[in-house]
């Protein structure tokens, strides 16, 4: 067999022709400590603060302290089979959370996964977890009610789409039952609701779930839980992951509404995970940056002007307080960050005036902005009565002797705060808010004693629904109270007091 020279060229120039040059550039790093959902990882050059990091076994972890010659990563899953001199990957990616339509009415963890049994999700986007917040220029100021269907917030501290609300109060006050409420509330009103439960018991994490479902509302709910079991990264960016998936519906011009259960476990998750990272404490041992931690975060709701969508978040922080001290350092941080509170008390809970709001320390920062006419009109005097009301109560204690006046005006008190009761997952409509107050503050109730106000607010929407149904369409179309409307809803009370 003779070889021919030129044969021999020609079949090497034909595979040069086809030489494929394959070399992948991996940027791979050394595991030199491992503990407490914490590693130190030597390598790693090019490494990006807040990247994903792949460890063997399909454990990520996410790159937070970037130091000369180490990086410190916490683990978004065990350490178990996490060793010594393990090698590590860089990914290139920073962490992020699928986003979609397909989230709906899915029970989700911190990364984005499913775990209500209901299959894989098969999202099509998916979104890094930080993101700065819109600017000064894409915003609008808030202008459109977000009803509660809570007659004490509607129309004393009314919530308007895109402001920050605080929830604050000791623990069993009812500070989820309010949040449950409103996203329930949501119904048909064309708004997305995200909670989000941080460092909660997987039972009240399940009860929760199980509400929305028989109330109808995961048809438009997403629920992503980090519950207490779970290590203190994924606690820390459950809330992160949830405002990234509200700001996809946001960017397409809808409304959302996110409820953050709760940010005091937020921030010791938070401040456990600093403390391992060997980050220097400040006071009450949380790092420097706690502040920013929450700020940061409450940043991202918004209301867009119409340029950019229109869409907005709302969003319902929830802290816990020791003792009712709101002048601790998490509170006082979030307080400052939020656009109003609503302040749940212990002894008005025990009291039997649910929800347990205490009208003077409450305050919504957007006030009447967010409110409809009819609202504006008919609450106005509300603030002011209650006050009024609670100083005299504190005085009466003490006198016997009353004047007609003082008599009348604890008579009337009393009644207003009878009404603004309500039962748990039992939204009221705002045009059945408006008519109720417009009865007790213009005193049609004096006649009716004060156990019985409750059983006569519950007839008497039903009476006006049967037999004056042009006053609710009247107020849900107009938004406003017309002198026709007041009059016909004083004839509705006379009308219904004769069968009372």
């Amino acid at each position: 067999m003779e070889l021919r020279p030129e044969e021999i060229s020609s079949v090497i120039k034909e595979q040069i022709k086809k030489y494929e040059k394959r070399l992948d550039m991996v940027d791979i790093g050394t595991v030199i400590q491992v503990g407490d959902g914490i590693a130190r990882i030597h390598g790693l050059e090019g490494c990006m603060a807040g990247e994903l990091i792949e460890f063997p076994g399909e454990v990520y972890g996410m790159a937070l302290n970037l130091e000369e010659d180490n990086v410190g990563c916490v683990l978004l899953g065990t350490d178990d089979n996490i060793k010594e001199g393990d090698i590590v990957k860089k990914t290139n990616r920073i962490v992020e959370v699928p986003v979609g339509d397909v989230m709906i009415g899915r029970v989700v963890n911190a990364l984005g996964q499913p775990i209500d049994g209901k299959g894989a999700i098969n999202a099509a986007k998916f979104r890094p977890i930080e993101r700065i917040a819109p600017g000064v220029i894409t915003r609008k100021s808030v202008n459109q009610p977000l009803q509660t269907g809570i007659k004490s917030i509607d129309s004393m501290f009314p919530i308007g789409r895109g402001q920050r609300e605080l929830i604050i109060g000791d623990r069993q006050t009812g500070k989820t039952a309010l949040a449950v409420d409103a996203i329930i509330n949501q119904k048909g009103q064309d708004v997305i609701c995200i909670y989000v439960a941080i460092g909660q018991k997987r039972s009240t994490v399940a009860q929760i779930v199980d509400v929305l479902e028989k109330q109808g509302a995961m048809d438009y709910t997403i629920v992503v839980s980090s519950t207490a079991s779970e290590l203190a990264p994924l606690q820390y960016i459950a809330p992160y992951a949830g405002v990234t998936m509200g700001e996809e519906f946001m960017d397409n011009g809808k409304d959302v509404l996110i409820v953050y259960d709760d940010l005091s476990k937020h921030a010791i998750a938070y401040r456990a995970m600093s403390l391992l990272l060997r980050r220097p404490p400040g006071r009450e041992a949380f790092p420097g940056d706690v502040f920013y931690l929450h700020s940061r975060l409450l940043e991202r709701s918004a209301k867009l002007d119409e340029k950019y969508g229109g869409g907005s978040i709302t969003a319902l922080p929830i802290i816990e307080t020791l003792a009712g001290d709101i002048s601790a350092y998490i509170p006082t941080n979030v307080i400052s960050i939020t656009d109003g509170q609503i302040f749940l008390e212990t002894d008005l809970f025990f009291a039997g005036q649910r929800p347990a709001i205490n009208t003077g320390l409450s305050v919504s920062r957007v006030g009447g902005a967010a409110q409809i006419k009819a609202m504006k009109k008919v609450a106005g005097s509300l603030k002011l009565e209650l006050a009024q009301y609670r100083d005299l109560a504190a005085f009466a204690q003490f006198g016997s002797e009353l004047d007609k006046d003082t008599r009348e005006r604890l008579d009337q008190g009393e009644r207003i705060m009878e009404i603004l009761k309500q039962p748990q997952y039992n939204p009221v409509s705002v045009e059945h808010q408006v008519i109720i107050l417009y009865a007790v503050l213009n005193k049609h109730l004096t006649d009716i004693s004060v156990e019985k106000v409750g059983q006569f607010e519950k007839e008497f929407l039903n009476f006006v629904d049967n037999n004056f149904p042009d006053i609710v369409d009247s107020i849900r179309e107009t938004k406003d109270l017309t002198d026709d409307n007041a009059e016909r809803i004083v004839e509705a009370i006379t009308e219904f007091k004769k069968s009372f």
